[in-house]
């Protein structure tokens, strides 16, 4: 089952990793910070941008200050020290809890991989389970930083000056990266991000100095996306790879291969006839107002359904005013509880632009698109109600009519919808995505990178 890229899609790279002076380093800043000067990530709601990048310029130039006293100079200061080798090694590069959780099953895969993270990256509950890249030397790239953001402010305008800060963030990783992988020379690195600042920068070091890279879709992506360049891409199915071709050109091998975090689950469909326990599943793009509104009716409507509300693992609100308010509210701990071990306990998922979506569908839960307020991003994001993986309530009225429907009679093949997000749905290879991924990787691996003998 090969779905590798046509010919005219692998010739080229868009990424450039030469040193080119002044321009070079302002080029590789931008391409760095893609996601960042795009109109999606401006549009953003204020209080999504506010931990981001905060709206006051004196709260930007204290973060920053903040940033170079505990990170920069704080990591000065501590030394790594690693419990494993990272030498010669497969690096399975995360950025984020979310990706541990896609990438570590490689670890078991491939003998020689091991989970390295940048020297100070939060990754959740599993901070102490990653290696570390020092990143001691990022202080001393920052003369960079005058000519650089004037070069900005000419491309980018005044979405500069609004970003200074991640702007500051983003220099030296680029330098100190590529310093890390002439000092370890892994065999490859693997990522499951591909537009985080830190990612992209070592994604770009790789490239100039010659090592490997892979990539392993943990998501459903977006248009907004920067190009797939990587020297091989495992895709979950047909909808990224159609996304990936309309953010640019297509570089290296690309496969697909399903969900490989879904295996364990999918054998664990949910076989109810009807609706009693719903999940509802919101993030930072999502009002706080907007929220305990629906909560509210739900809860009024539905006296008899229970109800669980699970923030995304990034979001800091503090929601416990709903625990007061509503006693018969549950609460799932993304930090703590898997989506899939939290979405198992449930028969319907109330979101709005989140790909848990497709993960329900897969269980065969009932799921429903609903927008908690109004805010800037682009409506149905992922386009799963267009592609008819899901339904869409409009309003709070319709959102319950739909949930009477789902009380009375819950469909039990809609899974089957979910054929266009995931390759290995219905074929033999199904619930096998972490082998069939492994596979192709190794495979990809001897071809690469031999690994070294004796």
């Amino acid at each position: 089952m090969s779905h590798s890229t046509s010919p005219e899609e692998s010739s080229g790279s868009p990424l450039s990793g030469g040193e080119g002076g002044r321009g070079g380093e302002v080029t590789r800043l931008r391409d760095i910070l893609q996601l960042r000067f795009t109109d999606l990530f401006s549009s953003l709601p204020a209080h999504t941008l506010e931990p981001i990048s905060p709206a006051s310029p004196w709260k930007r130039l204290l973060k920053v200050l903040g940033y170079a006293g505990l990170r920069l100079v704080g990591n000065v200061f501590q030394k790594v020290r690693n419990p494993e080798q990272l030498g010669g090694k497969v690096w399975l590069y995360v950025v984020s809890q979310n990706n541990y959780d896609a990438l570590h099953f490689l670890r078991e895969a491939l003998p020689d991989a091991v989970l390295v993270a940048g020297q100070s990256k939060q990754i959740g509950r599993y901070n102490g389970q990653v290696n570390r890249l020092s990143l001691r030397r990022k202080l001393l790239y920052y003369g960079q930083l005058p000519g650089v953001y004037r070069a900005l402010r000419r491309t980018e305008g005044k979405r500069a000056w609004r970003f200074f800060d991640l702007i500051f963030n983003a220099i030296g990783y680029y330098e100190v990266y590529r310093r890390d992988l002439r000092h370890y020379r892994p065999r490859a690195v693997v990522f499951a991000n591909d537009h985080n600042d830190d990612a992209r920068a070592l994604l770009l070091a790789c490239r100039a100095e010659g090592v490997p890279t892979a990539y392993v879709q943990h998501a459903s992506v977006s248009t907004s996306f920067p190009p797939l360049g990587f020297d091989l891409s495992l895709l979950e199915g047909q909808d990224a790879l159609d996304k990936y071709r309309q953010c640019g050109p297509v570089t290296g091998q690309v496969q697909l291969v399903g969900m490989p975090k879904a295996d364990a689950f999918l054998a664990r469909r949910n076989t109810a006839p009807a609706v009693r326990r719903v999940a509802l599943a919101c993030n930072t793009l999502d009002d706080t107002a907007a929220i305990a509104a629906t909560v509210a009716y739900l809860l009024t409507e539905f006296p008899d359904l229970t109800f669980t509300l699970r923030p995304h693992p990034g979001d800091t609100r503090d929601f416990s005013f709903l625990a007061t308010r509503h006693p018969a509210l549950r609460f799932s701990d993304a930090r703590q509880e898997s989506v899939f071990e939290f979405l198992l306990g449930h028969d319907a998922l109330i979101a709005a632009d989140t790909s848990t979506h497709l993960e329900a569908t897969l269980l065969n839960l009932a799921s429903v698109y609903f927008r908690f307020g109004t805010h800037g991003i682009a409506d149905d994001y992922y386009g799963y109600v267009a592609q008819g993986l899901i339904e869409r309530a409009d309003s709070l009225p319709e959102l319950g009519a739909w949930l009477r429907r789902m009380q009375l009679a819950k469909p039990l093949d809609l899974y089957q919808r979910a054929a266009y997000y995931n390759a290995t749905l219905g074929t033999p290879d199904e619930s096998h995505s972490q082998q069939r991924a492994a596979r192709l990787l190794q495979e990809w691996l001897a071809e690469v990178a031999p690994a070294a003998r004796g």
